[in-house]
């Protein structure tokens, strides 16, 4: 089993909420659709297999993605729905091996998706929370999402992921409040949830503390930032120059986030994760 023990809603283990490539079926790969785009150099209906997809349900191209133009597939996460859904759920049968089983294969990827993103969040609520009414209220959503996917199929398919997320949502927020109450803010009509601060240069701007949920941070520069109690939940941080900023402190961070970004080995990050192959080391 890959998946977290339901039993356990205080257990931190965010291994089962990381990507295992050699443990799924490709269902990135295939799944989702995407455009040409400035992350992808071709088209792909959903549902269908990339052209780049080997045998072994590896990339042939994976050394060499960014170079051909598969941005988008070096920056994608899947919190580890992949590995579960074709392992526990499916039970190691891929939908190579059961074709008939492709659609719903790839209708429930996209469903554990979101609600394992929903568990990594939930995962730091807990460690942020400072109040017993805000620890118990993310332990629970935790509950929750786990004994769905503990579930059968049907009951993974009909969950009420929409529902689900506005609580996930309003636990966030309250543990965000509570952890960003201990900042001495400057006021700044700028820094503020769904911001436009598209290419902003924000170095002499004191960031510690700052609700940025869903700023559009493109190609901003936060070099040598202190992005301690900021929180970036859903903040777009697609080229943000990221180059000796310390985030080891900012709220609900992704891995996704941090790939998309520019950073470099001076870059802090949270211990949770990790630096992207593809960020120089200069």
């Amino acid at each position: 089993m890959t998946s977290i023990d339901p039993s356990d809603a205080t257990a931190d283990d965010r291994s089962t909420l990381r990507a295992k490539c050699a443990d799924c079926f490709a269902l990135c790969c295939t799944a989702f659709g995407f455009q040409r785009s400035a992350d992808f150099p071709i088209d792909k209906p959903a549902g269908t297999p990339c052209l780049n997809l080997a045998d072994d349900f590896s990339c042939s191209i994976h050394e060499s993605l960014r170079t051909r133009g598969f941005r988008g597939c070096t920056v994608f996460d899947c919190f580890g729905a992949g590995q579960y859904v074709s392992q526990d759920i499916f039970g190691g049968t891929s939908w190579r091996e059961r074709p008939d089983s492709s659609a719903e294969m790839f209708t429930t990827f996209a469903v554990v998706r979101q609600l394992h993103e929903m568990l990594w969040y939930l995962v730091e609520a807990a460690e942020r929370a400072t109040t017993t009414e805000a620890s118990e209220s993310a332990a629970q959503l935790r509950s929750e999402i786990l004994r769905i996917l503990h579930g059968d199929v049907s009951e993974v398919l009909a969950s009420d992921v929409e529902s689900i997320r506005t609580n996930v949502r309003r636990a966030l927020i309250e543990v965000s409040e509570e952890a960003r109450g201990g900042y001495d803010t400057a006021a700044h009509a700028d820094l503020r949830p769904s911001a436009d601060l598209v290419g902003r240069d924000l170095r002499s701007i004191r960031l510690c503390g700052a609700d940025l949920r869903g700023a559009y941070l493109i190609a901003a520069d936060l070099r040598h930032a202190d992005l301690a109690g900021v929180d970036l939940l859903g903040a777009d941080l697609r080229d943000a120059r990221l180059g000796g900023a310390d985030l080891s402190k900012a709220l609900f961070l992704t891995q996704a986030q941090i790939a998309a970004a520019r950073g470099d080995y001076t870059t802090v990050l949270p211990a949770a994760l990790e630096r992207p192959p593809h960020w120089q080391k200069s």
